[in-house]
Order: structure tokens, then C-alpha cells, then sequence
């Protein structure tokens, strides 16, 4: 059984994704956060498939940081993912942020994105 904490993000991220859909033009962006990493990928939901993914226990992405459970590795893998999906082709996203608050590492994220060139 999850904690209640949990179980409210997922009672708002339910209620969220009534109103948030994407299209394989204007995919979705959906981030998962825990403690120590972050999660992000672009869905198609009328094709239900993923059109691109990555985290942050990516070798590549995280070289100059010991763990991603801060914001400012949050902002600067949210660029990193905004360069990488322009260079697959995607530059308009809607953005979910599955339930958690615009706050502090979803915050960094989503700025890091739009400063990377992703429009939402």
C-alpha cells in the first residue's frame, strides 16, 4: 500500500490527465520524480507509444553530478532533453506533470525545457 501522500499525487494526476492529451505533433511531456533521479518522456496518446524517453541515470547526462535529487541538476537535464527532443524533432509539447506541484525540481525542469527550446 502506498503512503497517502502518493495517493493524492495519483488521485491529481487522474484528474489531470482528463483534461491533458498529446498528439503525435504536440506530444505529451510526463515526469516522474523520485528521490534521487527524474524521468521524462514524450507520448503519443492517440497511438498510445512513446515517442522519446530519458532520465537522468543516464551516464552521458549526469557526468558532473553525484545525483539528480536537486534543482539545479533538475534544470539542467531539462535542457539536455529539450536539445535531444528538437534533434528528434519535436519542439511543441504539453507538459503533465503526473500530479506533483509546480515546485521546486518539476519547476527547474519545465524552465530548463522551454530555456532548451521546447514551446509549451
Amino acid at each position: 500500500m502506498k503512503n497517502k501522500k502518493e495517493q493524492l499525487r495519483i488521485k491529481r494526476h487522474k484528474r489531470l490527465r482528463l483534461r491533458i492529451h498529446g498528439t503525435s505533433q504536440r506530444p505529451r511531456l510526463s515526469i516522474h520524480r523520485s528521490l534521487r533521479h527524474l524521468q521524462a518522456q514524450l507520448i503519443d496518446d492517440d497511438n498510445a507509444r512513446t515517442l522519446f524517453s530519458l532520465s537522468t541515470c543516464n551516464k552521458k547526462i549526469m557526468q558532473g553530478f553525484k545525483d539528480a535529487g536537486n534543482v539545479k541538476a533538475a534544470q539542467y537535464f531539462g535542457e539536455q532533453f529539450a536539445l535531444l527532443a528538437k534533434e528528434k524533432g519535436f519542439s511543441k509539447v504539453v507538459f503533465d506533470r503526473a500530479g506533483y506541484l509546480y515546485h521546486g525540481r518539476i519547476k527547474a525542469f519545465a524552465e530548463g525545457a522551454r530555456k532548451g527550446g521546447l514551446i509549451f
